[in-house]
């Protein structure tokens, strides 16, 4: 999901996305009980002064119990230098997720996750129904709403169908160009 809205961020013209990821928290102990799978060794983590030299940010994480994994929000919590300050104030920001199944918070984990957005000042840029007939899409699962895309996971084996990698592609370009233009327009001072 990650990579296709990097993509999709990428496909809009003088936009470069750049693919982050947080810290583990958690022991390997843990991580092999749960069957996690192995962190992506091209993608770096991010550290979050690295926030600072964003335009925009889409925010993308699995879900534990209706919430964004801890491991996101302890990211989030080492960002209060920056809340202080309101230094990612007026940014616009997306989020995606992905659940376990239909009761694992597909529409909760974006709504408690705005929160983290509008403490530090942020822009929350919804999808809506701007995806078209695929939001309305009833012949196959598909994760996702009008907050953001998604997807199931199930036990960590289910990939991404191909909708909600379209969806994925569609929010990176969608906000890509919404960054854009308020780059290019910043608000008065």
């Amino acid at each position: 999901m990650a990579r296709e809205v990097r993509r999709g961020a990428n496909s809009v013209q003088d936009v470069e996305a750049t693919l982050w990821q947080v810290p583990e928290t958690l022991s390997n102990t843990i991580l092999q009980k749960m069957n996690a799978p192995a962190k992506a060794a091209d993608v770096p983590e991010i550290r979050p002064e690295q926030l600072l030299e964003a335009d925009g940010f889409l925010f993308g994480f699995p879900s534990r119990f209706g919430v964004m994994a801890a491991q996101f929000k302890a990211f989030f919590d080492a960002t209060n230098d920056l809340w202080e300050r309101q230094a990612l104030a007026g940014k616009p920001a997306g989020i995606f997720w992905s659940t376990g199944f239909h009761g694992g918070g597909q529409e909760l984990t974006a709504l408690t996750a705005i929160t983290q957005l509008a403490h530090h000042g942020m822009i929350f840029v919804p999808l809506g129904y701007t995806f078209g007939s695929g939001m309305f899409e009833m012949n196959e699962v598909k994760g996702g709403s009008c907050y953001g895309a998604g997807t199931y996971a199930a036990d960590g084996s289910r990939e991404p169908t191909e909708l909600e990698l379209q969806q994925a592609f569609y929010q990176g370009k969608y906000v890509a160009e919404i960054t854009k233009k308020l780059k290019n327009k910043p608000l008065a001072s």
